[in-house]
């Protein structure tokens, strides 16, 4: 069973990142256009879930299709969209995950929202801070109920998404 847990920031989490996004570099090869680190990890100072988010960007997202057995050899498991359209989502762990790999086609919205929210908490650190503290308490009060702890975030990420995204276009 996985259990929620929200630890400080780790330095070492940039470097887990630069790790596997060259994994996946040579996995995807022309294919890949760019991979960014999102997510609390990608946000320094921030407490988060030890587990790196990566958003890949691809010319052609069916092509990702045919990459699930490369994948799976890798650790992840392939998931399809997982409720998100144009999204293909990987997993890797099990219930210890350590990475989640969003791969989007380049122009999809949903790269500007990422890195939005992202970009919008290294500016903010007081944000950052709060962000931290509700999935800290969320985590304590949801610990082996993971949909517990996203529902509980999710109206403060909606809310902050919006106000990160109208300041990102003002960049």
């Amino acid at each position: 069973m996985r259990k929620m847990t929200v630890t400080p920031y780790n330095e070492t989490w940039v470097h887990q990142f630069s790790q596997e996004a060259k994994i996946l570099r040579g996995l995807f090869g022309d294919e890949l256009l760019e991979i960014h680190h999102i997510g609390s990890t990608a946000v320094p100072g921030l407490k988060a879930k030890p587990i790196i988010d990566m958003l890949p960007v691809v010319k052609n997202i069916e092509r990702i299709d045919s990459y699930h057995e490369s994948m799976r050899q890798l650790g992840y498991v392939p998931r399809g969209e997982f409720g998100l359209e144009g999204r293909r989502y990987f997993p890797k762990g099990g219930d210890n995950r350590t990475h989640h790999v969003h791969i989007y086609q380049t122009g999809h919205p949903a790269i500007d929202r990422h890195l939005a929210f992202r970009d919008y908490l290294r500016a903010h650190p007081e944000v950052a801070k709060a962000y931290g503290t509700l999935k800290e308490g969320l985590a304590l009060r949801y610990p082996h109920d993971p949909a517990a702890y996203v529902n509980g975030k999710e109206a403060w990420v909606l809310a902050t998404e919006k106000v990160a995204l109208e300041w990102f276009a003002a960049q």
